[in-house]
């Protein structure tokens, strides 16, 4: 937590990277998800290691870019519904505690469980979804003029087939729910990722000061986890807002259980003969089938184990670190 020149240069830089990785969003359609999905990774680098300090640095930084590349708005947004949790992130990422106080040995550390990590990456991207959605004003009336302007596009192909009234009324109901949930998912993959890749910069410069982890073993969701998702399920089912806010916790916390899922198969199958065919026949199956999806899913709910990473304590003698 001590300001030096170093610490504040390195979260200047990591904001002004960030805030023109969102500025090429906005500006590179082609580019536009790509550049905004890492445009959290320099704020999560500068937070895992260089510490809470860095990462402020860098919201502030960042949100000021933009609030003079477009308007102060403009960056309260970016800095709500991204910079913000990411910072938060980072912090989580490098909580520890004596290792004695949860019943371990009196000569290490205790990190903050990986599993609890995802859990609050999962609340805060549905509750950045229900925020953008409030923003861009999100309701079935835009949902039915994006259906509209696709399908009247579709149709200047002489061959497209006319679609039926009915058709395309329950397509806009469908994806009136559907886009938050693919929201909510797409952007705890995103976010994760960045989490991962930041996490191997960060131990690749010596920086790191928690211990890296094997994602197999400890890439798990909370098992409290499970009675939200059921709880936003029911809410889905709600309609209006609170049933678009369900849907977006159904693609987050979903997203949460999908990973650990393939986790589970990773670190099942470790050693084991035929490894990497299983692995890639389970990856094309999900992606172009629902069904394989929902079984790793349900991997996912039935283990809910959490690892906790243990490190020494600086000073005693020993850098060893393990995860019970």
């Amino acid at each position: 937590m001590n300001l030096d020149r170093k610490t504040a240069a390195i979260g200047v830089l990591a904001g002004i990277t960030a805030a023109l990785l969102v500025l090429g969003a906005l500006n590179q359609t082609s580019l536009a998800f790509t550049l905004y999905s890492i445009s959290t990774l320099p704020i999560l680098i500068a937070g895992l290691g260089w510490g809470n300090l860095a990462a402020v640095i860098a919201v502030l930084s960042g949100g000021a870019v933009i609030g003079l590349a477009i308007a102060p708005k403009a960056a309260l947004f970016v800095a709500a519904v991204s910079f913000v949790p990411t910072g938060w992130i980072s912090h989580l990422a490098n909580l520890a505690r004596p290792a004695s106080e949860l019943g371990g040995p009196k000569d290490m550390l205790a990190w903050y469980p990986l599993p609890n990590v995802l859990l609050q990456l999962c609340a805060l991207v549905t509750i950045a979804a229900a925020v953008t959605g409030y923003v861009i004003g999100y309701s079935p009336e835009l949902v039915s003029e994006l259906v509209d302007m696709t399908l009247e596009i579709s149709m200047r192909d002489p061959a497209a087939p006319t679609l039926d009234p009915n058709a395309v009324s329950a397509m806009k109901r469908l994806m009136l729910y559907l886009l938050p949930l693919l929201q909510g998912m797409s952007w705890v993959f995103t976010q994760f990722f960045s989490y991962y890749v930041a996490t191997r910069i960060v131990a690749l410069s010596g920086r790191s000061v928690r211990p890296r982890e094997d994602m197999t073993s400890s890439l798990r969701m909370n098992r409290n986890a499970i009675f939200i998702l059921l709880g936003s399920m029911l809410l889905s089912f709600a309609g209006g807002p609170l049933g678009l806010i369900g849907a977006a916790a159904c693609g987050a916390f979903g997203a949460g259980f999908l990973m650990a899922g393939f986790a589970s198969i990773h670190f099942r199958s470790r050693d084991k003969a035929g490894r990497v065919p299983l692995l890639i026949l389970t990856y094309l199956s999900c992606i172009l089938l629902a069904f394989p999806a929902i079984i790793v899913l349900v991997m996912g709910l039935a283990d809910t184990r959490q690892a906790i990473p243990l490190t020494s304590v600086p000073g005693n003698g020993s850098d060893g670190s393990k995860t019970v």
